[in-house]
């Protein structure tokens, strides 16, 4: 093994942004190595019960407010409300947390959008690995990402798809974030950026993608030293409660209807869901914590439940109904069930056209979320013998102990 390492494990998001860095570090902790958890203190309590070290990265009333945002789910308005309530403000404190340890014996891995850990890496020499959940972020002319709920066509030449994406940094991109972050790199000393998102944000020691290449294939414009590690998965405490089997034992498998843990505007989504199962003559579970959102008098054959580890109910069920989150999606795909996904923003429409293209699922906008078409859909998938036959091929290759080794060694191999 190698020396024992300081891995700084940050991120910034909701819960699907928390969970893979408890999951990395249990791995990391069980090697061996300290590593310590940096986000938003709203998460100290989900840290500490999985028995890892936590710095606070940002105070739980910002973290309240940039959820309660509804801009934050609008697929334009998105990446301006993370821009200016996350990715800004978290500069000079990241950098700050990050200076007191000794480069020497410590490695920062860090997802993409806290630009802190570039600019540590650049002035203070600190080992840097850029995390990323999601392949959204990762350009290509060769296969364009879907951003925002649009993907640029395949016939389209390469060099007017360098053109957009050198549009999209001048008109959208560089003037959300660039002013800011060029003024705290200019208090540290270092020289102004442009393009921020096209390889500047990467870090160019090791980037690693928490998905496998079936998900997404490599592809030749990537940033340099891109490995992917596969799917990997935080084991949660047991949640199967007594009310919850009952219910399951009672009848035939149920379709799962979940916008995310951060959605706290969901309550279209529930009473169409609910409309929905009912045409189809399904059960159905709702899971929210957010309890306003759920129909009142719900039927016998749909219940709610606040909380229920994914990876304990999803291979009881029959489909699941959710917003394209990665880490939701990882598993689905290991349960071997179909997808119906109503992307809203940020990475969920591009992971959404990677489920259509796999044979494994379907999406729908979310203004075209409506009872008649969700059950259409969702006929369709629960009947059609490829798909069944396609979710349980790509379940098999689904493999979150493998995928995890590979991440902790990828991680600690830049320390070395």
């Amino acid at each position: 093994m190698k020396d024992k390492r300081t891995i700084l494990l940050a991120t910034m998001g909701s819960a699907g942004d928390v969970y893979p860095m408890l999951a990395l570090g249990r791995g990391l902790q069980a090697r061996g190595h300290h590593p310590i958890i940096l986000t938003n203190d709203h998460f100290e309590a989900l840290v500490a019960e999985a028995g890892l070290p936590f710095i606070a990265l940002g105070g739980r009333e910002e973290y309240q407010r940039t959820m309660e945002n509804p801009d934050l789910w609008n697929p334009v308005r998105g990446l301006g409300v993370v821009a200016k309530n996350g990715m800004m403000p978290l500069l000079r404190p990241f950098y700050d947390i990050v200076r007191q340890f000794d480069p020497q014996t410590t490695i920062l891995a860090a997802t993409v959008l806290l630009f802190g850990a570039r600019i540590a890496h650049e002035k203070l020499g600190i080992p840097l690995v850029s995390i990323h959940l999601q392949p959204s972020l990762f350009r290509s002319v060769f296969a364009p990402p879907n951003l925002g709920g649009f993907r640029l066509p395949d016939w389209m030449p390469h060099r007017l798809k360098r053109g957009y994406f050198r549009l999209l940094d001048a008109a959208f991109i560089d003037p959300l974030m660039a002013k800011e972050t060029n003024a705290f790199r200019a208090e540290v000393g270092l020289p102004p950026v442009t393009r921020l998102f096209d390889q500047w944000m990467f870090s160019p020691q090791k980037n690693i993608g928490l998905f496998p290449d079936w998900f997404a294939a490599p592809q030749p414009d990537w940033p340099p030293n891109t490995q992917l590690t596969g799917f990997i998965q935080h084991e949660q405490p047991q949640g199967m409660t007594a009310d919850l089997r009952t219910f399951l034992d009672e009848g035939e498998p149920p379709i799962v209807f979940t916008p995310g843990t951060a959605m706290q505007h969901g309550a279209d989504f529930f009473r169409e869901s609910v409309a929905a199962v009912q045409k189809l003559g399904r059960r159905a579970i709702l899971l929210t914590q957010h309890t306003g959102q759920v129909p009142p008098n719900l039927p016998p054959t749909v219940r709610h439940f606040r909380y229920v580890p994914l990876q304990e109910l999803l291979p009881h069920s029959a489909a699941l109904v959710y917003h394209g989150g990665v880490g939701t999606l990882a598993q689905a795909l290991a349960a071997g069930i179909p997808h119906l996904v109503i992307p809203f923003s940020h990475d969920q429409p591009d992971n959404a056209q990677r489920l259509r293209h796999m044979g494994v699922g379907d999406f729908l906008p979310p203004k075209q979320y409506k009872a008649s078409a969700v059950a259409a859909k969702l006929n369709h998938l629960l009947t059609h013998p490829a798909t069944q036959q396609r979710c349980a091929a790509l379940a098999q290759q689904v493999d979150f102990e493998q995928a995890l080794e590979a991440s902790c060694a990828a991680i600690t191999a830049v320390g070395g």
